[in-house]
This record gives structure tokens, C-alpha cells and sequence, in this order.
């Protein structure tokens, strides 16, 4: 007889709520061994190889690639390597019972709940003495006004308990009937009562429908599965109707939920400045050897920066303030899935060759989707870069928790006035989000000063 147990969708993380089903990497009675990879799992912003504790077999796989669940439910049914019966299957997953490990990812702290409204003190209701009821009982029908002269008590010898005065408190309830829900005309089909009821909603008939069941019953997959192919696929939503509809995937939504926050919730504020950038670049130009890039430079600067104004280096949780004693910069990195923040920590103390070869191999690992929990979450400070793709100037969204985003774009030639005299050279266009709730505009053009310095004064760096 085969072992089998659930195989569900794991949890990574305490803020982790739901993931997505990326890539099943073994198919369904296929066996594999211990150490091989079963399931790519995507969550916010990385991509987690799921492996076999021990050999074994998927005897039934019930996710889908591409669906996203809750953590805890029910993805496949596991078996140590012996086949099993379907009556095994379907009692393992009849008996499932998901875990609560739910996590509201909306917000950093625990929000209490809102007080519930005030209502009227209840009518104190007389207890006559020689009434057989628990303490408990009693203090519970004096605070709601229960007349207990007409409760038929369920404790020992008819004494009336806690739960008695809970049930008399409750409000009356009538219940509505609908009444049978329409099955699907009795066609002699061999399927069970949830088929049929399916094939009444969907209108599917039940006739030409092979079911997997025992003897060939149609069971509840096989009218879902029929239900599937009737439906449109997207090239012919597409050619019908030239819209074509694709679901966020779990990082999308990610970045949609936490950037409607941070614009809604946090007062931005933008302060703009121009840097001449022709002396960074031509120390560029002059470096031996591998060169960093632009933004390498300007990692290394925003660092510099931030220590000079450490105001700008905090992060915002409610209504207390952190400030770090290092700059730990996250910076935007373009992926297929979305935009994904790898940080930089200890910037201030790395050089910009350093900064360059950890930069380079955290940018390759979130393209791939293999970013650690803590080489993307949390960071003092983020830089936003946009200039490789001929963007000039634009103004980026907080990250929060962080206080402050700085917008980087493309370096061109531009007048600046130098000692009276009017020269052509390439010009940064600067611009600095604040959140004003911690940082006030004079901390943000005193950043704004030091960074043009040591962009203006590369050597600095």
C-alpha cells in the first residue's frame, strides 16, 4: 500500500501569502529521486526550486503551471514511489485540511482593528437566587440583559452554562431555502452528483465526456477539463475582438499593490537639480581594465551622499523613524516580470570597482529570478537609472519603507556657465523623491548639493 500525503504550496518568508506555480519539472506518475527539482515556485520577486526530500511520485497533480494560490493549498498528491489507488487519491484529498498562515501583506504592523461602535448599555435582567447557573454564566446574562427564567440549562443536573447564555444571546436567523439545484438532464451518463451539477452550469453534456473515475465515472476534473476546451483561447479573444487579456503575474500585482500605496500614502515631494557629468565620464573613460558603468559611479556617490546628509539614509515604519549608520542602496533592475530592487549594502565603505562586480552579479541572479529575500528587501536609499534607455529626465515613485528615490536620466550636451564663460558639455538631469513626512526640503537640497559635488568631483569618489 502506497504512503501518500499532500504535497502543498510552501511558505517562504513571514510576509509570503501566495505563490505562483512557475513550471512543474516532473510529470504525473513520473518517478524521481531525492535532491531532484520538482516545481519552479515564483513569489514576489524570485523564482525557488522546489526538491524532493525523497524519492517518490506525483499521483496526481491538481495546480496548474501559471496559477497562483495561497500558501497552504493543496498542489499535488505525494506518493513514496508505489502506485496508489484513486479511492486512496480521492480520500487524501477529501481529508485535506490547508493551514491558516495567512499575512496581511498590505501594511508593515499589525493594524488593529477599528473600535466597534457604541451601543446602548443592555437592560440589566434580575437573577433570582436559587437559579442553578455557573458564575460565568451569570456575569455573561447580566452584561446582554438574558432573562435565564426560560433557558433550559445544558450543564450537569440542568444547570445553565456560559454556552447556553451565548446561544440565548444570538439573534434570530430564518433560514431561506432555495431548493434543489438544477442537475443536468438524466441522460444515463455515469457520473457523479458535483458533475452533473457543472455540466448544468457550464452546459456541458455529460455524453462524449470520458471519466477517470472508478469503472469510468465523470467525475468533477472531467467536466472542468471539458469546460477548459470549450473556452476561447487568447489568439482567438485576440482575433475576435483585437484585445488581448493577460492576468498580472504574482510580481506584477506585487508592484502594482505597493506602488498605489506608496503614491497614496506617502506626500511626495520633488527636488530637481542638473550636474555637469563630463569629468565623471572621462575618469571612466581613463579606468584600466574592466570599466564600471555610469550608474556604478553614481551607487557609489548616492553612498558618499548619504553619509554627508544622513537624514535622507532612514526608513519610515508609521510614526517612528530609522536611520542607518551605513548606505545600503537598492537599485532598480529591469527583468522580463517586472522591476526588482537588488541592494548594495555597505556602499559607502566598497569601492566602485567592488560596487561594479557585486552590482554585476545581482543584476544577473534577479534577470534569472534567484535573488535571495535579502538581497532585495529592505535598503536605506534607492537610484533609479534610466538613461540607458534614452530617457532625459523623470521623476521615480518612494519605495517604501525607504525615504527617498533618486532619478537618474541620460547624460547630454547642454550650455553651463563656467567661470563666465558659456561651455557645451554633458549634463545629468537630477531629480530627488522625498517622503515629507520625515525629510524636509532643505535635507533634500543639501543632498542634492553634496551628490552634484562628488559627481562634479569625481575624484572624490
Amino acid at each position: 500500500m502506497a504512503k501518500l500525503k499532500p504535497f502543498t504550496m510552501p511558505k517562504w518568508g513571514i510576509e509570503m501569502s501566495e505563490g505562483t506555480i512557475a513550471e512543474w519539472m516532473v510529470a504525473e506518475n513520473a518517478p524521481f529521486e531525492k535532491g531532484a527539482v520538482l516545481t519552479l515556485i515564483e513569489t514576489d520577486k524570485i523564482t525557488n526550486e522546489v526538491e524532493a526530500e525523497a524519492p517518490g511520485r506525483f499521483v496526481r497533480i491538481l495546480a496548474k503551471a501559471g496559477e497562483t494560490l495561497p500558501v497552504g493549498t493543496l498542489l499535488a498528491v505525494l506518493s513514496d514511489g508505489a502506485e496508489a489507488s484513486a479511492a486512496e487519491i480521492e480520500a487524501v484529498i477529501a481529508g485535506f485540511k490547508p493551514v491558516d498562515s495567512s499575512f496581511d501583506p498590505d501594511g508593515d504592523e499589525a493594524v488593529p482593528p477599528p473600535p466597534p461602535a457604541a451601543a446602548p448599555p443592555p437592560v440589566q435582567a434580575a437573577i433570582p437566587d436559587g437559579v442553578a447557573i455557573s458564575p460565568v454564566a451569570r456575569a455573561r446574562a447580566l452584561e446582554a440583559g438574558i432573562d435565564v427564567a426560560g433557558l433550559s440549562g445544558s450543564g450537569d443536573g440542568g444547570r445553565i452554562t456560559a454556552q447556553d447564555v451565548d446561544q440565548a444571546a444570538r439573534p434570530e436567523t430564518t433560514p431561506t431555502l432555495a431548493g434543489p439545484y438544477a442537475l443536468a438532464p438524466d441522460t444515463g451518463a455515469f457520473a457523479s452528483p458535483m458533475a452533473r451539477r457543472l455540466s448544468a452550469i457550464h452546459q456541458v453534456p455529460l455524453d462524449g465526456i470520458h471519466g477517470s473515475g472508478p469503472r469510468g465515472r465523470i467525475r468533477k476534473a472531467d467536466v472542468l477539463a471539458r469546460v477548459e476546451r470549450n473556452q476561447p483561447t487568447p489568439a482567438a479573444k485576440a482575433a475576435a475582438g483585437g484585445v488581448t487579456v493577460t492576468p498580472m503575474t504574482s510580481m506584477r500585482r506585487t508592484i502594482a499593490r505597493r506602488l498605489t500605496e506608496a503614491k497614496s500614502s506617502i506626500p511626495h515631494f520633488y527636488v530637481r537639480r542638473r550636474v555637469r557629468a563630463d569629468r565623471l565620464l572621462a575618469l571612466r573613460a581613463a579606468a584600466q581594465g574592466k570599466r564600471p558603468s555610469v550608474n556604478d559611479y553614481l551607487i557609489k556617490a548616492c553612498a558618499l551622499a548619504l553619509v554627508e546628509v544622513p537624514r535622507l539614509n532612514i526608513q519610515v515604519h508609521g510614526h517612528d523613524i530609522h536611520s542607518f549608520g551605513s548606505a545600503d542602496i537598492a537599485v532598480a533592475v529591469a527583468t522580463e516580470k517586472g522591476l526588482v530592487t537588488p541592494i548594495i549594502t555597505h556602499a559607502d565603505d566598497r569601492s566602485v570597482a567592488d560596487i561594479s562586480a557585486v552590482m554585476g552579479a545581482l543584476a544577473q541572479r534577479a534577470r534569472a529570478g534567484k535573488l535571495k529575500p535579502e538581497e532585495f528587501n529592505g535598503g536605506s536609499f534607492s537610484l533609479s537609472n534610466l538613461g540607458g534607455f534614452g530617457v532625459e529626465q523623470f521623476d521615480a515613485i518612494i519605495n517604501p519603507p525607504q525615504g527617498a528615490i533618486l532619478a537618474v536620466g541620460a547624460a547630454r550636451p547642454e550650455p553651463i556657465d563656467e567661470d563666465g564663460a558659456i561651455r557645451i558639455v554633458p549634463v545629468f538631469h537630477l531629480s530627488l523623491s522625498c517622503d515629507h513626512r520625515a525629510i524636509d526640503g532643505a535635507d533634500a537640497g543639501q543632498f542634492l548639493a553634496a551628490l552634484a559635488n562628488l559627481i562634479e568631483h569625481p575624484e572624490l569618489l
